[in-house]
């Protein structure tokens, strides 16, 4: 029996969507709530920090970051989560930012500036007093 092409056509590309999506849903990820495989805590944010849900401190804000190797940036953002005022906070980042231009100076690149003061959005946002 002979199968039309449209058909065949049809029929590709269901099985292709299906292989997709079976791959794409049995990923596991960082998601809000505990599901199947997901620990105690899973999609929660815990210790030092955990109302900073929306603070970032990475490569776009963060002077320095290609400078640093992972722990110290993992270090760095440990820190500055753990902060508990203002004046705690700029002297963190400052000290952080005066060893970054150091580094800078040491390899000749320029550091970029970040468009924003974390410490000022951290205060503002009322994570720090």
């Amino acid at each position: 029996m002979k199968t039309s092409t449209p058909l065949k056509g049809l029929t590709l590309t269901a099985a292709l969507t299906a292989a997709l999506s079976v791959s794409v849903l049995a990923q596991t990820g960082p998601g809000p709530g505990a599901g199947m495989g997901a620990g105690p805590g899973a999609g929660q944010m815990m210790g030092p920090g955990a109302g900073m849900r929306g603070m970032r401190f990475d490569k776009t804000n963060t002077p320095g970051w290609a400078l640093m190797t992972a722990e110290e940036r993992a270090a760095n953002q440990a820190k500055m989560r753990a902060v508990k005022t203002y004046d705690e906070c700029t002297a963190l980042r400052d000290q952080q930012h005066q060893a970054m231009q150091e580094r800078a100076k040491e390899k000749g690149v320029t550091l970029m500036v970040p468009r924003q003061n974390a410490c000022d959005r951290m205060k503002a946002r009322g994570w720090i007093k």
